[in-house]
């Protein structure tokens, strides 16, 4: 059993969330030990991009705050970092933490800001994709990471919690790199779980209070959970949040390939939930994204068949020109390299296009949706 701390919090009032985050952490027991005094300690943060935190795009302010007063409670040293989409330079960054509150947070704890952007690279050997792997530097510095995410939908992954949000220790354009390298779920997965197995958090904490449905991890709407959930396995807690929000924790690939390799069975009974039982929760099913695409034809009709159907059917991105302010952060951040900027505007070659929807993501203006076949709803789920 894999224990999972869940505590209510309605709002992101300070005084309600330090109270909540403080009360999640201490019913984890096995916390006591790892957190050690004078222990540096980087809280990985969700800084997808220059979002205000209302946006619920990035984990919020408030909670990052009590979770970096709770380990200075414990005599840690702290480090907020992430390396969010796109470049990975201190100019962005210094952008991206002030929209975001961390610049506040570091004024008002006195916890430092990474602003290193060197990178290191690390031998992985238990690793099924990346037996070697370049990482920001100051996740290798430190003494022990945590996990701070938020909880969103994802529309390449499904969600997006505890597990994915480490993919944010892989510098800047690396990460498009790993995209385009690893262009389908499952692929993607094992390389998310390869990141998590190396990294380790000592324990995760998964901003609740407002998440994010449909088109995220940045397009989408917010939506109240009113949570605070933490977990020293974050493959647990993810499974917990999954489920609490109404995603079958199979649906989302992590979870699914952590069960196959053995890490985590994935199973809402293996849980040991502190607080609020899961059933007492009562929280409408989030919306799924758009640019979903299950198959139902799996085992139906031959594999070669169903590959050419989904490579047709799948949804793509549409650019909408009249919103588009012609920044190139699309271009930028795009695994495959397929859109041009020539003329001012993004004009992508759909052709090459390998749906991991970082265009969706990375756009500042939202001038980017995507669009499903006609014919979507009558073969895919």
């Amino acid at each position: 059993m894999e224990t999972v701390s869940i505590t209510e919090c309605k709002t992101y009032h300070y005084p309600e969330v330090e109270k909540a985050v403080f009360a999640c952490l201490g019913q984890l027991a096995g916390l006591r030990e790892k957190v050690k005094s004078g222990s540096r300690v980087l809280v990985k943060v969700n800084l997808l991009k220059k979002n205000v935190p209302e946006d619920a795009v990035t984990t919020h302010p408030t909670v990052v705050e009590a979770i970096v007063r709770y380990l200075q409670a414990s005599g840690c040293r702290v480090v907020i970092g992430d390396s969010p989409g796109g470049p990975f330079n201190e100019k962005r960054l210094a952008g991206i933490y002030k929209a975001t509150g961390m610049l506040e947070v570091a004024a008002r704890t006195g916890c430092d800001l990474n602003y290193d952007t060197t990178a290191v690279t690390v031998a992985n050997e238990q690793a099924r994709q990346l037996k070697h792997m370049q990482i920001i530097k100051i996740a290798a510095d430190v003494d022990f990471v945590v996990s701070a995410a938020k909880c969103k939908t994802h529309g390449m992954m499904v969600f997006t919690g505890a597990v994915k949000n480490l993919f944010g220790v892989i510098p800047g354009l690396t990460k498009a790199e790993y995209h385009f390298k690893m262009n389908n779920r499952e692929n993607f997965a094992h390389h998310l779980l390869d990141i998590c197995e190396y990294i380790r958090p000592v324990f995760s904490v998964i901003d609740a209070v407002e998440g994010m449905e449909g088109d995220g991890p940045s397009a989408g709407e917010k939506r109240q959970a009113g949570l605070i959930l933490a977990g020293e396995n974050p493959y647990a807690l993810d499974t917990a949040a999954a489920h609490i929000i109404g995603i079958d924790p199979f649906y989302v690939p992590t979870i699914k390939i952590a069960r196959e390799r053995g890490i985590f069975s994935g199973e809402v009974k293996d849980l040991s939930v502190k607080g609020p039982a899961l059933e007492e929760l009562q929280i409408a099913p989030f919306k799924l994204p758009a640019s979903l695409n299950e198959s139902l034809l799996s085992g139906v009709v031959p594999r070669t068949v169903e590959k050419f159907l989904i490579n047709i059917l799948r949804a793509k991105p549409v650019f909408h020109y009249a919103t588009c302010i012609g920044c190139g952060e699309c271009a930028r951040g795009c695994p495959a390299g397929i859109i041009d900027m020539s003329t001012g505007k993004p004009l992508p070659d759909l052709k090459r296009c390998i749906s991991c929807f970082c265009c969706h993501e990375l756009c500042p203006r939202q001038a980017v949706t995507i669009k499903k076949h006609w014919l979507h709803r009558l073969v895919f789920k």
